[in-house]
């Protein structure tokens, strides 16, 4: 069984908190609609002690299914948490109903893969951090060690622990937020500031590199550069502009495809490795192209395989709404299980095998399939920068297939080892490290792998 979200040290602590718990539910003024179905909760706590820490998704899609419905409620203590698990309810909510619903260098990696195969996933977090590094303040990184790099590891590390709804006790007792960090059970409190640093970091260094190298006119184009250059201009013309909305929105563009894209792309060698199969027709067809080509199918089926953000981002309720009869109390947290509609057996015949041909007809890219990119979000919350997720991911996904077979490691009896298929906990699916072998499929494609760039 998942281990569960309360400690026994924190019982101390939510002792102390239940009369009050109790005094504000009981005078909580409600409607006489219901809430949306859910498991059985017990007096005060709710279904405090049925939410698992770790893959939410999987449980929650089995009590719909158990429960026969597409939206569900789980009450963690008080705090409501709305769960929707199909399109109909989701695009309704988040998309239809979006204002109440919104609250809140490949070539050098392509060397380093081949000189070192071992360590896949901290190329691919270098490449991601290279490429957003380049694109949101024009600073080129580091070929190993990056202080940026390390910094964003850091912060999406802790924003995809504190990132899952009711992962902390104080997400659903908010008065917790008043006790001592001494208290047992309120460790979350240390965690908060030490992130708190992290995150001033995060926002406040590279935008200061990035001032300095255009001060020094040594800036590449990018993001804030480009954006600070209107800046400028707006204030000449007595226009309103701020320096902090870009600051931040640089930031924002920092922190999406940091931690995303390598995710993906460790996803998409495990996919490689459970379906050999496809790898070697995808890399036949890449053999085939001549001039621009494109294979939707396989990017695709990386992100539906292997969804990033099984649960989305979270939306918040901002006024109590009513739907298909059900109550939704105002400040409910309301999340989309991506996991649960990318792994529709109906949609995806035998959703949890690795197949890249599921989206294709005939040689065309099928309309009838669902497209995964709800991998991204939904409504509002979607990712912004999705469309450069998928670019960078295809390229990525093409340059290894086109240089390099991926296969399983081997022990020293020469016997395959075989996957865990283990990954980090928290809001983003990245896996946890994992050995492979990966070789160059000919001569001609290592030399061409050595002679793509001086640096290493």
């Amino acid at each position: 069984m998942a281990p569960f979200l309360i400690s026994s040290s924190s019982l101390c602590a939510l002792s102390t908190v239940l009369g009050i718990v109790y005094a504000l539910r009981r005078n909580r003024k409600r409607s006489k609609l219901p809430l949306p179905p859910g498991p059985t909760k017990l007096p005060l706590v709710g279904n405090l002690f049925d939410i698992p820490s770790d893959r939410q998704w999987e449980v929650y899609f089995e009590w719909s299914k158990k429960l026969n419905s597409d939206i569900i409620h789980v009450d963690a203590a008080g705090t409501s948490l709305i769960i929707l698990s199909s399109m109909e309810a989701i695009k309704d909510l988040f998309e239809k109903r979006s204002s109440l619903y919104s609250d809140r260098s490949l070539h050098l990696i392509m060397r380093r893969i081949l000189n070192d195969p071992h360590n896949l996933m901290d190329h691919f977090r270098h490449l991601a951090g290279a490429l957003i590094m380049d694109v949101a303040y024009g600073i080129d990184v580091l070929p190993s060690n990056d202080p940026y790099i390390g910094l964003s590891e850091e912060v999406m590390s802790g924003l995809s622990v504190a990132a899952v709804p009711g992962r902390f006790l104080v997400d659903t007792i908010p008065a917790l937020k008043y006790v001592p960090s001494w208290v047992p059970g309120a460790g979350f409190k240390r965690l908060a500031k030490q992130w708190k640093k992290l995150g001033r970091d995060f926002i406040d260094v590279p935008f200061a590199e990035a001032k300095r190298n255009i001060a020094t006119g040594t800036a590449s184009r990018s993001f804030t550069s480009l954006s600070l250059a209107a800046f400028e201009d707006s204030k000449t013309r007595g226009e309103g502009a701020d320096e902090a909305k870009i600051k931040a929105t640089a930031a924002n563009i920092y922190a999406a495809g940091s931690d995303t894209t390598a995710a993906a792309l460790g996803n998409f060698v495990l996919g490689m490795l459970a379906n050999p199969e496809a790898q070697e027709k995808a890399q036949a067809e890449l053999d085939s192209v001549v001039g621009d080509g494109r294979l939707p199918d396989f990017a695709d089926e990386v992100l539906r395989w292997r969804v990033i953000g099984p649960l989305a981002i979270p939306h918040c309720v901002l006024i109590e709404d009513i739907y298909r009869g059900y109550r939704i109390p105002a400040g409910s947290i309301v999340m989309g299980n991506a996991w649960a509609l990318l792994n529709d057996e109906e949609m995806y015949p035998d959703p949890h095998a690795m197949k890249p041909e599921r989206f294709l007809l005939d040689g065309k890219l099928n309309p009838a399939v669902r497209d995964p990119e709800l991998a991204f979000g939904f409504g509002r919350r979607i990712c912004p920068g999705r469309h450069m997720a998928e670019s960078s991911l295809w390229i990525a996904v093409a340059s290894l297939l086109a240089t390099f077979n991926i296969g399983k490691a081997r022990d020293e009896n020469g016997k395959e080892i075989e996957l865990s298929h283990a990954y980090h906990p928290g809001l983003i699916q990245v896996p946890m490290p994992f050995e492979c072998s990966i070789t160059p499929r000919s001569r001609q494609a290592k030399e061409a792998i050595q002679g793509t760039s001086s640096s290493a």
